[in-house]
């Protein structure tokens, strides 16, 4: 069987992403049982209430929903159970130091397969406040109506 070339995502934590400010991103390694790989070869995981904890200095994916593999017996796994991440050393205690101070946790942005291995990407986050989160928004609006305007003026040109 030829081996899988490229990144192929499973599931994006969009919410992530509007609920916090992104400080820095880590691409990790997952510990998974088979059933668990070929329900995710399947595309089928949720990110929504997922978060990372570091505990003895090993980092545990926590929350995320990965169902159970359909043609699975009793090998099966539990949907929400705790999965090891695989980081390096210096990046477990970089996570651990920063995620101690006050507002920051880390939290999951994507899975997917990299070159036929399970991969997550995570991100130390800072939670955003809600006046943040609208100004985030009005930006984005910002941006999407002067694109709009650009391309309608960019068609009347072209016609």
């Amino acid at each position: 069987m030829a081996k899988e070339k490229g990144r192929k995502m499973i599931a994006q934590n969009k919410k992530a992403r509007h609920d916090y400010l992104v400080i820095d991103t880590y691409e990790a390694g997952l510990v998974l049982t088979g059933t668990e790989v070929k329900s995710l070869r399947q595309g089928r995981a949720s990110l929504a209430d997922g978060f990372v904890q570091i505990d003895g200095h090993e980092a545990w994916l926590h929350n995320v929903h990965v169902p159970e593999y359909s043609q699975g017996t009793w090998t099966n796994h539990s949907a929400r159970r705790k999965r090891k991440l695989l980081l390096h050393r210096l990046e477990i205690e970089k996570l651990e130091s920063k995620s101690q101070e006050t507002g920051h946790t880390i939290v999951p942005l994507a899975l997917y397969f990299k070159d036929g291995r399970a991969k997550i990407e995570i991100a130390l986050a800072k939670g955003k406040k809600e006046y943040d989160k609208r100004q985030t928004l009005r930006e984005k609006q910002d941006r999407r109506e002067t694109e709009r305007a650009v391309s309608a003026v960019r068609r009347k040109q072209g016609a």
